[in-house]
């Protein structure tokens, strides 16, 4: 039986790990560029507690935990996305040009937005990755296995 999770499985933990070191990039350059103001420990703090939730969640879900990969989903992957999309998106919808914006923007804002970019895609790309038929089987409990009497069911899995 081979106990390694499904590629798909793998390559959404893997870009799970990469949205992470993306917030963890926007987060050094706000802190770096002084944009973060009297905020910034509060700012850190916050966005480091989520990275670390998020690894944890990554690992679990790799390792077959169903309940994870429901909470990479609706935590990250709509809430979390929502908190990245939503200012951009307004600024758009107010009229403003993307492309004029990129060709005066300093080059600190263009690699911001650069790894904003890569964040957004690789938390969406990990989102679906984790629903593809390849992956769905990896979240169910083997057959024949059934939860002990008023319990819930054992993990599958050691993570």
């Amino acid at each position: 039986m081979d106990t390694r999770p499904p590629g798909a499985v793998r390559a959404a933990f893997l870009l799970w790990l990469a949205a992470i070191g993306a917030g963890a990039f926007e987060t050094v350059l706000v802190v770096a560029s002084g944009e973060a103001g009297g905020g910034a420990v509060a700012g850190v703090a916050v966005r480091g507690t989520v990275f670390v939730v998020a690894t944890v969640l990554a690992v679990r879900m790799r390792a077959g935990r169903p309940w994870a990969r429901w909470a990479l989903t609706g935590l990250l992957g709509v809430f979390g996305t929502l908190s990245l999309v939503v200012g951009p998106l307004s600024w758009m919808l107010s009229g403003n040009s993307p492309v004029a914006w990129a060709a005066a923007a300093p080059a600190l804002d263009l690699v911001f937005a650069g790894s904003r970019v890569v964040h957004v895609a690789a938390v969406l790309a990990a989102c679906v990755l984790m629903f593809v038929p390849a992956a769905r089987g990896w979240f169910r409990p083997p057959a024949g296995s059934l939860p002990p009497a008023g319990g819930p069911a054992q993990p599958r899995r050691a993570a």
